[in-house]
């Protein structure tokens, strides 16, 4: 139309930023890139723990001790020792002494990485330092419970073989195998989450050995005095030899083992969420 007013030319587009140009020419991996999950920290933690000596030496001396001391038991035994009481019985005094070897290792897991700086590179790869300890824990966990209930399991079926007859009862053994496991496995765990919290393998193996070892000893002391004597009772009852001794039946009259085994399970999991809480507050 004549008169009529035209409309501006469109506007050049504005030249590309130094940051949109830098942007555009960034290198791009050909490696696929996944959402990392607990799968993949479960799998990190089995490298590691499977490919270090002391896994390897500390499991070898406790099957060892488990194994042949439960053997060398057994074999100065006879079939009428086992009238009243599980074939599972010489296992235990192995496990006594075999217990410091998993403490010992589930206290390495941890500190070891603290001790050595790797953890550092471990929360760089995984920065979500929840899912590095949870799966530390549930590897530990199943390798340690995997080891004990299985050579506890190898005494009770070489014992049955060896003294299995019309002198000898018939007591199922089976519950002694998942619940004497279970109790060893524990106190690792238990090493396990006090290593992550102190951060030191020395300090850690020493309170877990204090742990295990005081409240069998210190109930002689606390008996001489009877204002102290329902404590030292106590102490004798769920000291962890004596818990040990109650799951495998070594006296009938003094209870299964289960009251025990529940304090343990209370206990680490209080030092699991302790080592938790202070894995978010404390840099490395």
């Amino acid at each position: 139309m004549q008169g009529a007013p035209t409309a501006p030319p469109p506007a050049a587009p504005a030249p590309p930023s130094a940051w949109q140009q830098a942007m555009s020419n960034a290198y791009t991996s050909p490696i696929p890139v996944k959402k990392t999950h607990i799968g993949n920290a479960l799998a990190s933690e089995w490298t590691k723990i499977k490919s270090v000596r002391s896994t390897m030496w500390t499991l070898g001396v406790f099957l060892l001790l488990v194994i042949g001391i439960g053997l060398l038991v057994a074999a100065q035994t006879e079939p009428r020792d086992y009238l009243d009481v599980p074939f599972t019985i010489p296992a235990f005094f192995g496990l006594v002494l075999g217990q410091i070897c998993l403490i010992t290792l589930g206290v390495l897991v941890t500190s070891s990485e603290y001790g050595t700086g790797m953890i550092r590179t471990t929360f760089t790869a995984s920065p979500q330092r929840y899912r590095v300890l949870a799966a530390k824990i549930v590897v530990f966990f199943v390798i340690a419970f995997v080891v004990s209930a299985a050579s506890i399991f190898l005494v009770g079926a070489m014992t049955s073989g060896m003294h299995s007859g019309s002198e000898a009862g018939d007591v199922a053994w089976g519950g002694t195998v998942l619940k004497g496991g279970l109790y060893v496995s524990l106190l690792g765990v238990l090493a396990l989450a006090v290593g992550s919290m102190l951060r030191h393998s020395a300090g850690a193996i020493t309170a877990m050995l204090g742990l295990v070892l005081v409240p069998a000893i210190l109930p002689a002391f606390l008996l001489i005095s009877e204002s102290t004597r329902s404590v030292g009772e106590k102490m004798m009852d769920y000291n962890a030899p004596n818990s040990l001794a109650k799951i495998f039946q070594l006296d009938t009259g003094s209870g299964n083992g289960n009251s025990q085994l529940v304090l343990l399970i209370v206990v680490t999991l209080a030092a699991i969420v302790g080592a938790f809480a202070l894995l978010e507050k404390r840099d490395v």
